[in-house]
């Protein structure tokens, strides 16, 4: 799994995928062709019509934590990725597509509404003071 992670203005986005009750990251599963950071391009595009490259990502890390909604025991290990600076991100508007109900950007303070890998990255972004 491998995740975008765009901070603007001290919050980062998150989306909710249809018919889910919780936040995500935009991202989702590398298919076979590709690297972790082409599948969070790939995954940033199809959810939230963000266009950008490789190459406008840097890795942030891995955070392995249990999955959402799968069998106890089942963990989930997702490769984040922030936007560098002075990118074509950097003033992009996400929207919704068809795979995604909403668009949203949080803080720390909405992580009840995150699974364990969104919590856990809400705590990274955090500890690095990039959101609230």
């Amino acid at each position: 799994m491998s995740a975008l992670v765009l901070v603007r203005d001290r919050r980062v986005l998150m989306v909710r995928a249809r018919g889910r009750d919780v936040l995500y990251l935009p991202g989702g599963k590398a298919e076979a062709h590709e690297t972790d950071v082409e599948a969070a391009v790939r995954e940033a595009f199809e959810e939230t019509g963000l266009r950008c490259t490789p190459d406008d990502l840097e890795e942030f890390g891995v955070v392995l934590e249990p999955a959402h909604g799968q069998a106890p025991g089942t963990m989930v290990a997702m490769t984040l990725f922030t936007v560098r600076p002075g990118g074509p991100l950097d003033s992009a508007t996400p929207v919704a597509s068809a795979e995604v109900d909403e668009v949203e950007w949080v803080t720390s303070a909405d992580a009840d509404r995150c699974p364990p890998a969104g919590v856990e990255t809400l705590r990274r972004l955090v500890a690095t003071e990039r959101i609230d």
